[in-house]
Parts: structure tokens; sequence; C-alpha cells
């Protein structure tokens, strides 16, 4: 695979914005819901998250668990309990392990719990506030939950501007907040992995470059599933040889039949975003933490 020089890079103002009151906002919550993609947990954790919840019990929330390795994800939830970590996989759209939220908030905030009793206080009123990466499912989580269209929800990066208290029922708020990245990527392999799960606009990537990066993970890690989806045989073949393979067999022909390979990127990578091309996860423990 050619590599150039080029970088991804996306941190509008808004998010700047958003980390700044999201501070201002921390002493008024009992709880922070981390909320990850199961296919990237730690791709998808955004380092400012410990520098502004510091000291807040937290909980970490893998979803989109229905469209990741499920072997893999078991990995990582045994990674997570052995570092002490309250971890659940969900998926906010099928509601699975849905209803383990709210067991896992109230172990999460057993000391809290203890304390109001020491001051006499009967309250078990829980105010989450809960942080994430761009289209991580934050909304569509919060909406589950809430058993109605509380916020908006998009399936693409920067759809939540603003921060709203929700309530979920009589003993449960959650505070709905746009999408933290950080400034500065400094692992452009982490990049690669947040434009996979379409967590940074299409604006600003090279598609050609997202898309021969997936063909080479998927050669190495998934052969069976790229096989079969484009019914091709990639068995020792280059990262070129296979994409143009998958133009030929997907008609991606332009004028004096030449290929089209700007076509064929986008061919590739919808179908990754659309889970034509099966559960995959792009990162396991030990390999990156």
């Amino acid at each position: 695979m050619n590599e150039n020089n080029s970088n991804i890079n996306w941190f509008p103002g808004h998010m700047a914005k958003a980390i700044r009151e999201i501070k201002e906002k921390i002493n008024m919550a009992d709880l922070i819901i981390e909320l990850r993609d199961a296919r990237i947990p730690y791709s998808s954790s955004n380092p400012k998250v410990d520098e502004i919840c510091q000291g807040k019990a937290r909980i970490i929330l893998l979803n989109k668990a229905n469209i990741a390795d499920k072997k893999i994800t078991s990995l990582w939830i045994e990674y997570y309990k052995s570092k002490n970590i309250l971890a659940l996989d969900i998926d906010a759209i099928s509601n699975y392990n849905i209803k383990n939220i709210f067991k896992y908030a109230n172990i999460a905030l057993k000391d809290v719990f203890l304390k109001r009793e020491e001051k006499h206080i009967k309250s078990k009123t829980i105010k989450a506030i809960i942080i994430g990466i761009p289209n991580c499912g934050k909304s569509t989580l919060i909406n589950t939950l809430a058993k109605r269209k509380a916020v908006q929800t998009g399936d693409k990066p920067g759809v939540t501007k603003n921060e709203v208290w929700i309530k979920i029922n009589e003993d449960f708020y959650i505070l709905d907040t746009p999408g933290i990245l950080w400034p500065k990527f400094e692992d452009q392999e982490v990049a690669k992995k947040l434009a996979f799960c379409s967590s940074i606009k299409d604006e600003v990537l090279h598609l050609d470059e997202i898309a021969r990066s997936l063909i080479e993970f998927l050669y190495k890690n998934y052969k069976n599933l790229l096989d079969e989806r484009y019914n091709i045989s990639s068995t020792d073949k280059t990262v070129d040889e296979i994409i143009h393979d998958i133009a030929i067999k997907r008609g991606c022909i332009a004028k004096s039949n030449l290929i089209d390979y700007q076509r064929c990127y986008s061919i590739i990578i919808n179908d990754l975003r659309n889970n034509r091309i099966g559960d995959i996860s792009y990162e396991r423990p030990g390999e990156l933490v």
C-alpha cells in the first residue's frame, strides 16, 4: 500500500466550546457515562475525558456491539474487568443490554448512595452526563432509554450542538453533549479507525486512503468476509490487485474501459458503513493499550 503524508484532523469550534461547558457542568452530575464504539474501544476513547471527569463515578458503554466482532468485544469486557472498570457492551438500536445500564449505574454510585444515607437523604436520583466521540450513538441511546425521541439523531458526526438535561424516568436524568474529539491525532492509525466508523466528517477525509487501509485491514484480519462480500479470491494479492478485482466485479468501468477507482472506493466505504461486509472489530486489547 502506498502511503502519503496527508493527515486526518478535525476539531471544529463547537467541540472546544463543548469541552468548556462540560467542565462547567461536571459538578452537577453524579455519574459519567462514557460511550465508546464497540468496534474501536481504544480509538474511540477520548484522552480528554479523564481530564474532564476526574474523580467522578464512571461507566463505559461499548455501543454498536451488534455490528462488532462479538468474540473480540468479549475480550474487551474481560480486559476492563481486569482493570476494575465497569464496562458493558450494548446496542442502542436493538435494545441489547440497555436495561443493564441502570444496574451498572447503581453499582458505580454505591458510595454516593451510602453518603446520602449517612446524611439521611433518601433520594436515589441519578444525574448522568453522557460523553463520547462524534457518531458513537449518544443521542440514539438517550432516545432508547427515554422511550421517545428526546433528542435529534443522525448517522453522521456533528448533530448534537447543545447540552440539554433529559428526563429518562423519575430517578434518572441524562445530560446530552456534543461529540468531542481532540485537537490533534497523534496516531494516524487511530484517526483512520475513527474514519472507518464515521466519527470524522467525510469532507476532511481522503477516501482513497481510507478505502485502501480498510482493504489492507480486511485482508489481514477478515479475509473470508472480504472474499465473500466481493466474490473474489484475495490470496497472495496486493492491495492494488484486490481493489482492481473489486472494481471489475462491481462494474466500476469508466470511458475507454479504464477503471473508475473513485467509484470503487465509494462502494467499499458505503459497504463498510452499511454493515454489508460483516461484523468487524478494528482493535483488540493489548494491541494499543
